[in-house]
């Protein structure tokens, strides 16, 4: 019971963090082309309440790669260009990820230099305080890179299928968007198959490397 309240306590930021900053890229950038629906329904905001569902938070926790937040409303007709400005709505989110995860990492690299000198002077508070600290921006930098891929795969309603619809030439999106009824039962028989695992390990583990470097085993 203790290890699964500190795993909660430790997941529980980094989680909150990286779903409101999905939802939120994706409402600002909308929000930029012309689309006023993110703000009206009060989705421009870093309060994570508004942005996350409880199933998609269980999920993170259960994973700590995969799961989602509420979508944030996106009116394409606002759009000078439907098709184009949604692949660039779509790619905000998991850039922001991907963007949260690199400044998490770097702050990471530059943590010893604070983090050694303070624990020799205050061994209680670097244990108490900093260590988790520590711990916490390493998750949230996995995390990041986690949700940014799993949104990358284009299945529906994943940001990717979306950035794949505005790419295809109209007849072939047409075509594809006959998935999206039946993308979240795609989406369900790849995570039980295992199959999504072997898709965006890879990448995660790779890009967690590329961010972290020796930190990787901490």
């Amino acid at each position: 019971m203790a290890h699964l309240i500190q795993k909660i306590a430790l997941l529980t930021i980094p989680i909150l963090a990286a779903v409101t900053v999905h939802e939120l890229a994706h409402g600002y950038v909308a929000y930029r082309l012309g689309d006023p629906t993110a703000k009206e329904s009060g989705r421009l905001t870093l309060n994570p309440f508004k942005h996350i569902d409880p199933l998609g938070a269980l999920v993170f926790f259960l994973t700590q790669a995969i799961g989602w937040a509420r979508p944030v409303p996106v009116d394409p007709r606002y759009f000078r260009h439907p098709r184009q400005d949604m692949v660039w709505v779509s790619l905000a989110g998991p850039m922001a990820n991907l963007l949260l995860a690199a400044t998490l990492a770097l702050a990471l690299r530059a943590w010893p230099f604070i983090y050694q000198p303070l624990s020799w002077l205050s061994p209680a508070l670097a244990s108490a305080v900093l260590k988790p600290l520590l711990l916490m921006a390493y998750l949230a930098v996995q995390i990041n890179i986690g949700l940014a891929i799993f949104n990358l795969l284009p299945v529906p309603p994943l940001d990717g299928s979306k950035i794949l619809y505005g790419l295809l030439p109209p007849e072939l999106a047409r075509r594809y968007a006959y998935l999206e009824p039946v993308g979240f039962v795609i989406i369900l028989a790849l995570v039980f198959t295992g199959v999504i695992d072997k898709i965006i390990l890879p990448p995660i583990i790779w890009l967690s490397g590329l961010f972290l470097g020796n930190l990787v085993q901490i």
